[in-house]
């Protein structure tokens, strides 16, 4: 039951940092970033939040300095959205799944060019 619990809590934070990330934050150092998954522990005091962030590496970079400096503001607010008796610690981390899944289908397309010649 309480994997159930966790998973919906994580779904509503990412649902809510979607919404807030986009609407609230007025950092110019925030481009364009899309969550794409959280991670949440099963005491519900940490949350790894996983994003997508568009653009070179150093737009990740700034992209994530300006979410942890608006980190406190952000918790607030989600705490103010979703009745927990404590908001979970936000982590901020670049998802690399995308970049890696691309990776792997670029090999793919070139072992069977390969394959065909």
């Amino acid at each position: 039951m309480a994997k159930n619990r966790t998973g919906r809590v994580a779904e509503q934070i990412k649902k809510e940092l979607s919404l807030l990330i986009q609407s609230e934050l007025k950092d110019p150092r925030i481009g364009f970033v899309t969550v794409t998954g959280v991670d949440v522990t099963n005491d519900l005091s940490q949350a790894t939040v996983y994003l997508s962030v568009f653009g070179d590496e150093e737009s990740k970079q700034n992209s994530l300095k300006g979410l942890d400096k608006a980190n406190g503001f952000l918790r607030t607010e989600i705490g103010k959205r979703i009745r927990l008796r404590h908001t979970p610690e936000l982590i901020f981390k670049i998802d690399q799944s995308i970049a890696y899944g691309s990776r792997i289908e670029k090999l793919l397309s070139d072992i069977s060019e390969e394959h065909e010649n």
